[in-house]
């Protein structure tokens, strides 16, 4: 019966799936609750790989020196070592879950270098590794008999005690904790009420706030918007990643073309096909992505170019079509054979280096919630990811953090305070449905043009402003229409869009991710920026 569960997981990537299995283990009750198809995540369309010392060529310290170069000063070195240091246990775990890695000749897993990398250690599934891993993880939770995975349903807010406290009349008071969520059964049009002692947020990133984005569609940051409303503190959303590389097409979608293409040897060539990026980095080709997505979008600014050109064709068509046989099939739709042809290419949207803040056990600072995977920042990224590290803090969250929800489940009884129920009040069908397309138009748009790869105090300020007119216009949307998944999302992606802008114009320096006109240097102090929402209870019955 979908209505009490001892864990509820928002997501089913490789962070949700890993969580699930690992709590189920214990013999808890587990729902995961997925707004499309079971498959239909972020994860399903990781190219690259993981990134884990598994090699005698390298070690941790390496690993953990590339990815506090990568981080730019704002790494937490302690969660930067413990996350390196169990990355090796967690790969064992996917393979004993049939994850079965790419492999040399010889038997040797065969182990790809990426961007900020020294060694090569991303081991890789050919080109559609993350395909691999949720195809494993979701086949073994399917065996699973305390975990119900539930698709098409739609998680909206969470229920917390303070919430329930105030709807009563009352003045919260004590500890504010998770105690259920409102969830819309997306096939029926019904709003569920769900209680769980712990919710684990595995909902994935927010690339869809962006234009130009290498995310799929449900990329839309509900799990970062509904624990910012429900009070939990939120952190780095300045720091987005561009990947430097997607395969530019004439329409707004972009096909990843990753970052182990450059890692094998392939270089980028600009508009009269000569080599730049040596007269940007020492490290060529191979510097970290925020560093080449900048060269990028100045080449292309310069020159006036639509985009730049990916050279791979070192290797023989044999080779490509083994080591990246759904990169090589794809552009070949385009009539580009990547062998003898450069690939055209730009940059992207492509991950989230901030989000709902955590510790080391996926902890958030709302008791009772907890987050893991791309929704969840632990310090590991800094001002911007080391390429394939997310996937390693994924599993690695996903463990500890199964370990830290069962002795938070054997702690904190279920309670038997009454959830609200949601009601719909005088909310009616929408007739202007018009307002939320365009609206999703100009939230993409502003975002792209003003909050992207260079910033600007200015470009910021305009941006607010758009987003406050947008976030006014929703919010009255909102409340007076019977609630739908694009409605939902639309919502979210216009506080996530707030909180990104509110978190770049706190940022006075450029860093990592984070470049802007007016402030070119680091500054020699320089901190995380960390957002929270003071909490004021309901606004209406159905909040």
């Amino acid at each position: 019966m979908l209505n009490q569960y001892d864990v509820i997981v928002i997501g089913s990537g490789i962070a949700g799936l890993s969580f699930a299995r690992d709590v189920a283990k214990e013999g808890f009750r587990v729902a995961i609750l997925t707004k499309k198809d079971r498959a239909e995540s972020n994860t399903n369309y990781a190219q690259g790989g993981i990134a884990s010392v598994t090699s005698d060529t390298d070690d941790f310290e390496s690993h953990v020196k590339d990815t506090l170069e990568a981080g730019a000063g704002l790494c937490k070195e302690s969660v930067v070592r413990a996350i390196i240091a169990d990355g090796p246990d967690r790969i064992q775990d996917l393979v004993e879950s049939g994850v079965d890695f790419s492999k040399l000749s010889d038997g040797r897993v065969s182990l790809g270098k990426e961007g900020g990398h020294s060694k090569r250690r991303v081991l890789h599934v050919k080109d559609t590794t993350g395909n691999a891993i949720e195809t494993a993880l979701l086949e073994t939770v399917a065996g699973s008999d305390p975990v119900d995975l539930f698709e098409h349903f739609f998680v909206m807010d969470l229920i917390t005690s303070y919430k329930i406290a105030k709807k009563n009349g009352e003045v919260p008071s004590g500890e504010n904790k998770v105690l259920g969520l409102y969830a819309l059964n997306v096939m029926t049009g019904e709003v569920e009420v769900i209680r769980a002692r712990v919710v684990m947020l595995a909902s994935g990133g927010a690339g869809q706030v962006y234009q130009f984005t290498t995310n799929p569609d449900i990329a839309t940051g509900d799990g970062i918007a509904m624990a910012y409303r429900a009070g939990a503190k939120v952190m780095n959303m300045e720091f987005i990643q561009f990947h430097p590389t997607t395969l530019y097409g004439p329409d707004n979608k972009r096909f990843l073309i990753t970052e182990a293409v450059r890692g094998e040897g392939g270089v980028l060539r600009n508009h009269e096909k000569k080599r730049f990026m040596p007269d940007y980095d020492e490290r060529s080709d191979l510097a970290p992505r925020d560093v080449v997505a900048r060269a990028i979008d100045q080449e292309m600014k310069k020159s006036g170019a639509h985009h730049m050109w990916l050279d791979i064709t070192k290797h023989t068509k044999e080779m490509l079509m083994d080591r990246f046989p759904n990169i090589y099939q794809h552009c070949m739709k385009q009539e580009i054979d990547i062998s003898c042809d450069y690939i055209p290419v730009v940059p992207a949207a492509h991950y989230l280096c901030g989000g709902v803040k955590t510790d080391i056990d996926a902890q958030t600072s709302l008791p009772g919630l907890f987050a893991c995977g791309e929704a969840a920042c632990t310090g590991l990224h800094g001002a911007n990811r080391l390429a394939s590290n997310s996937l390693l803090e994924a599993v690695v969250l996903a463990q500890k953090g199964a370990v830290s929800v069962i002795q938070y489940l054997k702690k904190n009884a279920s309670g038997n305070v009454e959830l609200p129920v949601w009601k719909e009040g005088d909310t009616a069908n929408s007739d202007e449905r018009v307002v939320l397309s365009h609206n999703w138009d100009e939230l993409q748009r502003t975002m792209w043009d003003y909050v992207g790869i260079v910033r600007s105090s200015k470009r910021l300020k305009r941006a607010k402003t758009r987003i406050q007119n947008l976030s006014k216009e929703i919010d009255d949307y909102y409340w007076h229409c019977k609630v739908d998944p694009e409605l939902l999302e639309l919502r979210n992606l216009i506080l996530v869009a707030d909180l990104i802008i509110d978190c770049a114009m706190k940022r006075k320096e450029s860093r990592g991710l984070h470049f802007t006109l007016d402030y070119l240097e680091r500054s020699e102090i320089s901190e995380n920026s960390v957002v929270q929402r003071e909490f004021n209870g309901f606004s209406s019955e159905a909040s």
